[in-house]
């Protein structure tokens, strides 16, 4: 019961952390999806930007946090 919560909420967060990626990249079109280098001029993040940067670092925490207790229940 336990690891099958654990790969319900690993399949979500990990979900969740690809969709906050690919929404910080909307001004980058397709080549910034594929890492391309689109000769940004870096900005400072405001508002909704700011907003979606920290939850996306939030998230990416708590994906590492799930794959550390995954591992660990499975020993």
């Amino acid at each position: 019961m336990e690891n099958s919560l654990l790969s319900f909420a690993m399949i979500i967060v990990s979900t969740t952390l690809v969709l906050a990626i690919v929404l910080q990249s909307k001004g980058a079109g397709l080549g910034g999806l594929t890492g391309a280098d689109t000769g940004g001029i870096f900005t400072a993040r405001r508002g909704i930007e700011k907003l979606l940067f920290r939850v996306t670092i939030l998230i990416g925490a708590l994906f590492f946090v799930l794959a550390t207790a995954t591992v660990l229940a499975t020993r």
